[in-house]
């Protein structure tokens, strides 16, 4: 390789940096489509006997099976899964939005301020009336971050 200087850097530093750029990238890039995966092989819980009563059609979310018999409960061939610790998501991959950028909900610009859009997302907190709510998006897009609930 030639070692042409380009400015104050040479070509074989930029090739190196630019090495160093695309192995985090596609680390970071199979640590997404672990995620995905993850999310994917998870069971959806639905409640006991949603399938079989028209009250529960609008009411789907997962309640515990409490009784001395149920078979849900019992873990009988033939029922759905129910919650269990197993079914977690690992530590790294939770509190992740899907973009692959962490999730932090601000209140104020003070919040802005400690983080880094590189590798933040930003969700504007519901308190925050409109005026200010205005503000801050507008603040967050000039320093470049993404914000989810615009």
């Amino acid at each position: 390789m030639s070692t042409e200087s380009t400015g104050s850097l040479t070509l074989t530093e930029i090739l190196n940096k630019q090495k160093k750029i695309l192995k985090i990238l596609r680390a970071k890039r199979r640590a997404m489509l672990k995620i995905i995966e993850l999310r994917m092989s998870k069971p959806e819980f639905l409640r006991n006997l949603w399938w079989k009563f028209a009250k529960f059609e609008n009411n789907l979310k997962w309640k515990k099976p409490r009784g001395k018999d149920n078979p849900m409960r019992l873990c009988l061939k033939g029922y759905p899964p129910i919650v269990r610790s197993g079914y977690g998501t690992p530590k790294e991959f939770r509190d992740v939005h899907p973009s692959g950028f962490k999730i932090a909900v601000i209140r104020n610009a003070r919040d802005l301020d400690k983080l880094n859009p590189s590798e933040y997302i930003v969700y504007i907190s519901s308190t925050v009336g409109l005026k200010k709510r205005l503000e801050l998006i507008s603040l967050a897009k000039a320093k470049g971050f993404r914000i989810a609930n615009e």
